[in-house]
């Protein structure tokens, strides 16, 4: 069993999902780290309620991405963790954890990249008039979204689809899709 990080900013559905899986035998991981960049986001509670511990930080209270990936990497290491799993993580992974982690760092995109990277991909999707949208699961690199494609799984947007229904929909494919693509992944590796 491969011992993973997982983290997040704000709801924590995914993580929620990946915590479902293992408890399902779906996956076979031990998630040894939760680390959350928003105070009082609901994922700490989820985490809480789980038992699983976790690293909290607001990055404006250090002065710079290297001084805070560094304290991270500290928790990392003491939690033996082998793979970062970015679920809803709102912050681009710097130098400091590329290095270390280097082609074990995975992250959930709601839609089918290269379409549609960064912020708000259904809204940027439904404001583009696309007739179809998706999940993407790819290893992280130092762009946005633009890492190797790992799976993908479609979504068709309605004609008269709304962000929610959207969301909806794709957040379903998600808790499917992330789960059982960790499962083979971390099995290979």
């Amino acid at each position: 069993m491969k011992n993973i990080a997982v983290f997040a900013s704000g709801s924590g559905s995914n993580f929620q999902a990946i915590i479902d899986a293992i408890k399902e035998n779906k996956l076979e991981a031990t998630i040894k780290l939760l680390v959350c960049d928003k105070p009082g986001a609901y994922v700490l509670e989820r985490a809480e309620n789980e038992r699983i511990p976790q690293f909290t930080f607001s990055a404006k209270n250090y002065s710079s991405k290297q001084e805070y990936e560094e304290v991270i990497l500290r928790h990392l290491k003491e939690n033996e963790v082998e793979w970062i799993v970015l679920a809803g993580y709102m912050r681009l992974i710097g130098p400091t954890l590329l290095k270390e982690y280097e082609g074990k760092i995975v992250n959930i995109h709601p839609s089918l990249l290269p379409a549609f990277p960064g912020k708000d991909a259904i809204g940027q999707a439904l404001a583009a008039g696309a007739e179809k949208s998706g999940v993407t699961i790819h290893f992280v690199d130092e762009g946005m979204d633009t890492g190797p494609v790992i799976a993908q799984r479609e979504v068709q947007i309605d004609e008269n689809e709304t962000s929610e229904t959207l969301q909806m929909k794709i957040h379903k494919i998600e808790h499917e899709l992330y789960p059982a693509t960790l499962q083979k992944l971390l099995q290979r590796r």
